[in-house]
């Protein structure tokens, strides 16, 4: 494409913030459900919110003045019948737990219990969707009709508005500059080979002594981007933190490291897709992953799978240069039993569709066999989700 747009939102992004809130809910959810009844039983916590607090930071220091509201919403197993009892789930008091830690693992300057109301809402589900989940060996049956998308590779682009991100949320690059906020927001525009990139990095009061000091970690930060940056292929200008205005004193500072704390709101699903990426022209799905259920919530599951599923085509099918897969469930079918599961791709030059038609079948098949290993991998945190 002769223009290429690409946007990717940090760990300590409002939208992130909010994902990870959900997904952490999901993830002890089923840590609980697993110790204690042998199975994940159903849930879907994947309706959340943030809502901007108050803040005043300054050179040095800084305070909030209203705190960070976070609410996660939805449903989930409260009641079980277990071993001839019912069994009552501590539902309300599990997400409050996983959603502080998640805080707390993700943020450096960002006290949950000091900084933030976090709030719950999560409702018992349907009573006949648990002997649904408490069936073992069967194949868990879609619970939704659902559209995953997936597409593989990435372009010099996004791997570089991805790389920058990850740079900067680094555990090296926080040591070495801790003035760096984790509310990274990186957006790309390439035409042709030159790309304009956009940086805004929240920078922390309390780490940044004065005006001077700020001037200078951007420098610097600004040197690591250009050095990121000089070894594509691309003909790449950065732009750190665009919205300061030296003379007229204005610097994108704050306490926290999130603009969470001044105002700027999230939404499960408003942010990155399963590849980490926000990327408007390409094939995507805008079905949120974050807090669905593993086990048979095709909303999480397929996006998961496609992205798998693409990125093996490209890496098993030589001629394959790009590779996009589309896979469309219907509620109550097995989750191994779409409507469809289609593989669109881009050939090298001199390939022939006729010539990878079966290999890219056989790989499209034996995803959907083994689709239950991508709950595995999302209980292990081994894809990213957001």
């Amino acid at each position: 494409m002769d223009v290429e747009i690409v946007e990717r939102k940090g760990k300590g992004h409002p939208d992130s913030l909010i994902d990870g809130a959900s997904e952490a809910v999901s993830l002890g959810l089923c840590e609980y459900y697993l110790g204690h009844f042998g199975s994940i039983l159903h849930h879907n916590v994947d309706k959340g919110i943030i809502v901007g607090g108050k803040s005043a930071p300054k050179f040095g220091g800084g305070s909030i003045i209203s705190p960070i509201y976070i609410m996660v919403a939805g449903r989930a197993t409260e009641l079980v019948p277990y071993q001839g009892r019912q069994v009552e789930v501590p539902v309300e008091e599990i997400a409050r737990k996983s959603i502080r830690e998640f805080i707390k693992g993700t943020m450096r300057f960002l006290d949950p219990d000091e900084h933030m109301v976090i709030d719950t809402k999560i409702k018992q589900g349907s009573p006949d969707l648990i002997a649904v989940f408490m069936r073992k060996g069967a194949m868990p049956v879609s619970n939704d009709t659902s559209i995953g998308v997936g597409y593989a590779p990435l372009t010099p682009t996004e791997d570089l508005v991805l790389g920058t991100e990850k740079l900067l949320n680094s555990t090296g690059f926080k040591k070495k500059y801790p003035e760096v906020g984790e509310d990274v927001k990186v957006m790309a525009m390439r035409r042709g080979r030159k790309v304009e990139m956009t940086v805004a990095a929240a920078m922390v009061s309390s780490k940044t002594p004065d005006a001077s000091h700020y001037i200078s970690v951007i420098k610097d930060v600004s040197e690591h981007l250009e050095k990121l940056a000089s070894g594509t292929s691309l003909d790449v200008n950065f732009k750190l933190n665009a919205g300061d205005n030296y003379k007229h004193g204005e610097f994108y500072l704050t306490v926290t490291g999130t603009s969470a704390e001044q105002g700027d709101d999230g939404n499960t699903g408003r942010g990155n897709r399963v590849n980490g990426l926000i990327s408007p022209m390409r094939q995507y799905s805008m079905e949120a992953t974050a807090g669905k259920n593993p086990v048979n919530h095709t909303g999480k599951i397929l996006n998961a799978l496609s992205v798998l599923t693409a990125r093996e085509i490209v890496k098993k099918v030589p001629s394959v240069k790009e590779s996009y897969v589309r896979i469309l469930s219907r509620i109550g079918n097995p989750i191994d039993e779409p409507l469809i599961a289609s593989a669109a791709v881009v050939l090298n030059d001199g390939g022939k569709i006729s010539a990878v038609r079966g290999e890219i079948e056989s790989i499209m098949n034996d995803s959907l066999e083994n689709i239950r290993r991508v709950t595995n991998m999302i209980l292990e945190k081994k894809i990213e989700l957001f």
